[in-house]
């Protein structure tokens, strides 16, 4: 992870020393998943699912409470516009 502050959705800017906090009180699920998308990003669902050996629900809930604590945002896939990739916000 990189030392600069990272911009998130509702503006406001973590250092990597924020991220780690945040990250640490998450669940351990949440904590591999980010730890997957640290290596290689952006990932479906799906994809996460794979790299992780995790079950779909499980990423899901991971990747919500990644969400929800402003660590992990998303897109559509360039390459079918139905998925969405996740990728670490800092």
């Amino acid at each position: 992870m990189s030392t600069s502050p990272a911009e998130i959705n509702d503006h406001e800017t973590l250092t990597d020393t924020e991220f780690r906090d945040r990250l640490r009180e998450l669940p351990p699920s949440a904590k591999l998943v980010a730890k997957v998308l640290e290596g290689d990003s952006p990932l479906s669902q799906g994809q996460l699912a794979e790299e992780s050996l995790l079950p779909d629900r499980t990423v899901r809930y991971a990747l919500n409470r990644l969400e929800d604590e402003g660590l992990v945002d998303s897109r559509y896939s360039f390459k079918d516009a139905r998925k969405q990739v996740y990728f670490l916000t800092n």
